[in-house]
């Protein structure tokens, strides 16, 4: 498969619908292929370069910031980045579609129950319960995209055949 470098694959959905899953599935397979490619994760990107923030607006606007600009880092380089990130606000993907030359905003569907259902980390009782405030799709709101490049609809779906689904798009875009 030709894949073009410098790409930004940007996986935004609810918290449960699967990004992480799929970003880790496309993000090996495209390095098993030989290509440059490195993976930002949401919850990484927090522990690591985004601690102290919160879950405000400013704060998630702010985590997209620093997302977008390692991602710009490496685009430079010739590396494709695979960001798995929920990024609730279209404005925010906007941004950084504006700050990445080559952006490709990818939807990870799933029905709010599903993704509950999901929930292994226990996040979404929590913010039912109050214990979260600010929580995507609960308390505070989920932007779906308008026009993504790509949807993957993983309520209908295995990971695996969504990471082929995004992973055959490539190949035919290029």
């Amino acid at each position: 498969m030709s894949v073009q470098p410098g790409t930004t694959l940007w996986l935004t959905g609810l918290s449960g619908a699967g990004k992480s899953t799929i970003a880790r599935l496309v993000t090996d397979r495209l390095r098993a292929e030989g290509h440059a490619v490195e993976w930002l994760d949401g919850d990484e990107l927090r522990r690591s370069i985004g601690r102290g923030l919160g879950f405000s607006r400013e704060d998630r606007f702010e985590n997209i910031r620093r997302a977008a600009y390692i991602s710009g880092l490496l685009n430079r380089h010739g590396v494709m980045t695979v960001i798995s990130l929920i990024s609730p606000y279209a404005e925010m993907r906007s941004y950084a579609r504006d700050m990445l030359p080559d952006f490709v905003e990818i939807y990870v569907a799933c029905p709010l129950e599903i993704c509950e259902a999901r929930d292994v980390k226990g996040l979404y009782a929590k913010a039912r319960r109050g214990e979260i405030p600010s929580f995507t799709g609960i308390t505070d709101p989920y932007e779906v995209p308008v026009s993504p490049e790509v949807k993957l609809c993983t309520a209908e779906h295995t990971p695996e055949e969504c990471a082929i689904e995004l992973l055959t798009w490539l190949k035919k875009r290029q």
